[in-house]
């Protein structure tokens, strides 16, 4: 239920290698870093279009053939960016993220430390931190994938962050990961500013409606997540 084949196809190569050695499909967040310098060395690839206009720094980047970087985009990096990808305008990749082939990081979004499979997009108005897309996920204008609970302070003696606890069922699990956002398997869609609270495991081909404030666990696969509001009418007083 947990583990990085139940929320996504791992049939390709280069997607399985980011989950070897995974028991939880969590623990792949931490291994962008790593992968990151596996795929991109500590050099400059640029296959792609960089267009006039946008910005990428000098810190390690790999741009694929037919991946395109916008007018307005702002690569930092390191990040890899894979054949036919595109970063579009106004867009931030801030440090550790992946873009797998034909994914897409839309208008004014922005993604850290974080994996798309191919496919994946967020295509405008959305932040991804911390977390995995799978396959062909969507999200809609506006979603968030918080990846830092609202009361997660420092301890003073250790300058940490305590770290998410997930409680499935009958157990509960510490990621040991002070920042974790969403977990989405392949398929799934979230609806217009939709908010994923730290720590949502989504499961395959489900449905998040708009306006959702989703909270932490694991949701199955195969869902419609429906937020229920009552909207009333009523007659404009005559003046």
């Amino acid at each position: 239920m947990l583990q990085p084949e139940d929320f996504f196809d791992l049939s390709d190569a280069l997607t399985a290698s980011f989950f070897e050695d995974c028991i939880y499909v969590w623990q792949a967040v931490t291994q962008i870093e790593r992968h990151l310098l596996r795929l991109v060395g500590r050099e400059q690839t640029i296959l792609g279009e960089v267009m006039p206009g946008a910005y990428v720094s000098a810190r390690p980047i790999y741009i694929g053939v037919g991946a395109r970087i916008e007018p307005g985009a702002y690569v930092h990096g390191p990040a890899y960016i894979g054949a036919g990808a595109a970063v579009r305008h106004g867009a931030f990749v801030r440090e550790n993220v992946v873009l797998l082939p034909g994914s897409i990081l839309g208008h004014d979004s922005e993604a850290k430390n974080s994996l798309f499979l191919p496919g994946a997009c967020a295509p405008h108005f959305n932040y991804v931190g911390d977390s995995i897309l799978g396959h062909h996920v969507n999200l809609g204008a506006g979603t968030k994938l918080s990846n830092l609970g609202i009361l997660s302070e420092k301890d003073k003696a250790s300058g940490k962050r305590p770290s998410i606890c997930l409680t499935i069922g009958d157990e509960t699990y510490d990621t040991g990961l002070a920042k974790l956002g969403a977990i989405l398997g392949d398929g799934t869609q979230t609806g217009c500013n939709a908010v994923l609270n730290p720590g949502c495991l989504v499961g395959r081909n489900t449905l998040v409606y708009a306006n959702l404030s989703l909270r932490k666990g694991y949701h199955s696969p195969n869902s419609i997540i429906k937020l229920r509001q009552t909207v009333r009418r009523m007659e404009k007083t005559k003046r």
